[in-house]
């Protein structure tokens, strides 16, 4: 008897049916899936893209673009205060793309299906003559109406961040080939926080409960945080002194000053940027401590509009660029 099954359908029973282990993901052998919302809870949903030759190098192996993939939409997540439940993936593979590679990327997003507990559910594959594209559907679960905002942050809150920032844009620009000075240990840690984001899942409960508005940041922390403050109709001042940096990037901005503006604004991040009430506070970091993610107090939200990042003795600073865009 022929085997009747396509190419797509082998592949699919082979490498992404094994990350389908939800019953409403039904073993992928359906048009569709279904899931039902933890009781009391609302969706949160969010898709994010990444495409090589943009979002990582043709060189990075598969492993690590798949997780790539399902870690910066959980980032996402997290900064809405959600715990994962599922995804879809779409796949669009170039010509020649090969079993080693397939093997890798399969490898890659069941090693995080498995840390986040975020099974697949369903999706697609294509074939496509550009570079490899990878889409992914993101659904997590609040409890109703406790879903933080971008809009929410009222004058007097506090701004926190999570984490370094601007280790990602830096690990780039080494990637490029600067040549800084640096021990092979700070180079080792820019470069994976590009290649790898760490999502802050963990902080997720702490900001549904603490923060008045929040979002992450993926775009750089000048622009993103431009954005939640126009949302919100707040202005902000950030001490730019109180941005958390790691000592790979403060060692690189020694050495290079006009690298402060990289990190600032450069993208790649996937931390956290929030704002808490002032009576909030203590318990928020109280709480973001118990969860074991670092979270700095970097400023203040004011009335008005605009976000100022201060210098040194209060001086604005001034960007050539706030944040990535693609367009």
């Amino acid at each position: 008897m022929a085997d009747d099954a396509s190419g797509e359908d082998r592949l699919i029973a082979r490498y992404f049916a094994p990350l389908a282990t939800h019953p409403g993901a039904l073993g992928l052998s359906d048009d569709a899936a279904f899931i039902r919302p933890p009781a009391g809870c609302d969706l949160v949903l969010k898709t994010d893209a990444i495409v090589g030759g943009v979002h990582f190098f043709a060189e990075d192996a598969a492993r690590d673009v798949a997780r790539k993939a399902l870690r910066v939409n959980l980032s996402d997540l997290a900064a809405k205060g959600a715990r994962p439940l599922g995804f879809l993936l779409s796949l669009a593979l170039p010509k020649g793309t090969g079993d080693d590679w397939l093997a890798g990327f399969a490898q890659g997003l069941g090693e995080d299906v498995t840390l986040y507990g975020c099974p697949l559910f369903g999706g697609d594959t294509d074939r496509t003559p550009g570079p490899v594209t990878v889409s992914v559907a993101m659904f997590g679960s609040v409890p109703e109406g406790t879903m933080v905002r971008r809009a929410g942050a009222r004058a007097g809150d506090r701004v926190f961040v999570s984490g370094s920032i601007g280790d990602a844009a830096l690990g780039v620009a080494l990637r490029n080939g600067a040549a800084w000075k640096l021990s092979d240990g700070q180079r080792e840690h820019l470069l994976s926080r590009y290649l790898l984001p760490q999502p802050r899942i963990a902080l997720a409960e702490a900001v549904r409960v603490h923060a008045s508005a929040a979002m992450d940041v993926s775009d750089g922390l000048a622009g993103d945080f431009a954005k939640l403050a126009r949302v919100s109709q707040v202005a902000a001042e950030i001490e730019v002194a109180r941005v958390p940096l790691s000592a790979a990037a403060k060692a690189v901005i020694a050495a290079d000053p006009a690298m402060l503006e990289t990190a600032l604004t450069g993208g790649d991040d996937f931390e956290i940027v929030c704002t808490v009430a002032p009576a909030k506070v203590e318990s928020f970091v109280t709480a973001a401590k118990a969860a074991g993610v670092a979270v700095t107090e970097i400023g203040t939200i004011k009335a008005g509009s605009g976000v100022r990042f201060l210098g040194e003795g209060g001086r604005q600073l001034a960007f050539k660029r706030a944040s990535f865009s693609h367009f």
